[in-house]
């Protein structure tokens, strides 16, 4: 009898766990989606029905504050600027860090882990401690106000996690893949780049929307960067709207929100192919 009870006790448990886990995403839920309501119902207020009703659902609806964000010619200039500097980022970083993770995970030389650990020490240095020494070389190079002083930067950065990330897919391939390829006369570029890459394909979609994600949120290094308006990217947008209209907090909001919904958009579509990659990474870890 005491063994069958013991038996029981873990499924007991059971009904109560997972109860627990889905109160913890509906607390996580509501802690995120919350402030996202607040800032959508807000830019349809004005500043005066903010002040009066923080709470309340707009009264009148004010969707002008939307509107005129959307017809005017900067925000879409600063979204192109954004699009543009994230594309040509992840292209790099995404190129570079394949080829050396697959030094890395199919190659042996004298070094290498030495060398591994070298760029994956990159993931401690902090971005802020680099910024005054970058921009005097950005400077000798004159590369200020110009969007690759902004890529090149973001792709060095953004190298170390994506190496890391790509070196445990390629390894986790079979070696008897590779044997057959160079047995059919495949050379090892044409192995990395007809076999290898369609094989990694989860693990280049989830760098990919890492490095889309960090580029698009990168505010310190434009601003270093930039002093031409019409470079500006969104998050620097979002500051120079902010100055503006410090008195109109309504329309600071709409803004704000706008400027969110791409970032939003991408993930929402890319959120599939983020999690398959990241599981498919586990299980072959």
């Amino acid at each position: 009898m005491s063994a069958k009870r013991h038996k029981q006790s873990p499924t007991s448990g059971g009904p109560l766990r997972s109860l627990s886990l889905h109160a913890i995403v509906v607390i996580t839920a509501l802690f995120v989606g919350i402030p996202l309501l607040y800032g959508v119902l807000g830019g349809f207020k004005t500043t005066r029905q903010l002040s009066s009703n923080p709470l309340g659902l707009p009264d009148p609806w004010v969707p002008e504050n939307y509107t005129s964000v959307l017809a005017s010619a900067s925000f879409w200039r600063m979204l192109w600027n954004s699009t543009y500097i994230a594309v040509l980022t992840t292209l790099v970083v995404v190129a570079v860090s394949a080829m050396a993770a697959f030094v890395f995970a199919r190659f042996a030389f004298r070094g290498r882990e030495a060398l591994f650990t070298m760029f994956a020490a990159g993931l401690m240095f902090p971005f802020a401690v680099a910024i005054l020494p970058l921009f005097v070389l950005l400077r000798m190079f004159g590369l200020l106000d110009n969007p690759l002083g902004v890529i090149l930067p973001q792709a060095a950065f953004g190298m170390p996690m994506t190496i890391i990330i790509l070196r445990g897919f390629f390894r986790a391939i079979p070696g008897e893949i590779e044997e057959a390829a160079i047995l059919d006369g495949c050379s090892s570029f044409g192995f990395f780049w007809r076999i290898l890459l369609p094989m990694a394909r989860p693990a280049i979609a989830t760098v990919s929307v890492l490095a889309v994600v960090n580029s698009w949120n990168q505010f310190m290094l434009p601003l270093v960067v930039f002093s031409d308006d019409s470079l500006f990217t969104i998050p620097l947008g979002v500051q120079q709207f902010q100055g503006q209209y410090a008195t109109d907090i309504a329309r600071v909001m709409a803004y704000i929100v706008v400027a969110m919904l791409p970032a939003l958009g991408f993930y929402a579509v890319a959120e599939r192919q983020l999690v398959s990659g990241l599981t498919a990474g586990a299980v072959k870890g």
